[in-house]
């Protein structure tokens, strides 16, 4: 049985509430995704890091709630959101369209002084990286067919007409969102970003991966893993290395 989950108004959802973890991981769904996809995480990291996973509205819960259609008024309610969580170091993890929403958020509280101490881009190009895709102005069928390419959704739910029709309209937002998006030519964080990419992903070239470089003026580090789109769900013992790898360097910071 999973721990009682946590809730910090709409956005934010605490599958293990560790208030005394002085380390907070803040986890960003791909296109169609929702919170739970991140329970994992935060089992595998609790309890000395908490996981706050990111919940877009038009899904789960949220599902009576419109879809957001814009990357950038969904970081800015997602950084306005976060700002309960300051009092201690926040790193990011976003994976596909969430690595988006990751760095326009982190770009929005750095302006404010703050900041993650990294964000983790998860199966992304970067942001300048651009590909006519138009997935969101297909139909039903074709958008079902998409998701089935990238083998990152339970073929319960492609195979649930029900359950499809609950889902589809907040994947076609997110995915309008994010083909829509354009990230302005110069824009940069300040934090360190590692990337993590699958060597077979067909929305992400290694040099489309390695383009992130020019969107830090921190470090910068690559990651490449066996696999396609969601590597992460076939490597997750090889992902939370990584992340715990961060943690270990990260001080602790006291719970006031």
């Amino acid at each position: 049985m999973s721990s009682p989950l946590a809730d910090d108004g709409l956005w934010c959802r605490r599958f293990h509430p560790a208030p005394d973890a002085g380390r907070r991981l803040v986890c960003f769904p791909h296109a169609g995704g929702s919170a739970s996809f991140y329970h994992p995480v935060s089992a595998a990291l609790s309890p000395g890091v908490e996981v706050i996973a990111v919940q877009y509205p038009g899904r789960q819960d949220r599902r009576k709630e419109p879809a957001i259609d814009d990357i950038g008024l969904l970081a800015d309610r997602i950084a306005e959101a976060l700002k309960a969580c300051s009092d201690r170091p926040l790193t990011f993890f976003g994976h596909s369209m969430g690595a988006l929403v990751a760095f326009e958020v982190a770009r929005r509280l750095e302006r404010n002084g703050d900041g993650p101490l990294r964000l983790f881009a998860s199966g992304r190009r970067a942001p300048s990286a651009h590909r006519d895709e138009q997935v969101h102005r297909r139909d039903d069928d074709g958008i079902v067919t998409e998701l089935r390419a990238l083998s990152g959704t339970d073929s319960r739910v492609l195979d649930d007409e029900e359950m499809l029709r609950m889902v589809l309209p907040a994947l076609r937002s997110d995915y309008k969102a994010v083909e829509t998006y354009r990230s302005e030519p110069a824009a940069v964080v300040r934090c360190p970003v590692t990337v993590l990419v699958g060597d077979e992903d067909p929305k992400t070239s290694l040099d489309e991966a390695r383009s992130w470089e020019a969107h830090t003026t921190g470090d910068f580090d690559l990651r490449v893993f066996s696999g396609g789109h969601f590597y992460l769900a076939d490597r997750p013992k090889e992902v939370m290395t990584v992340l715990s790898d961060h943690f270990t360097s990260v001080a602790l910071t006291p719970h006031a």
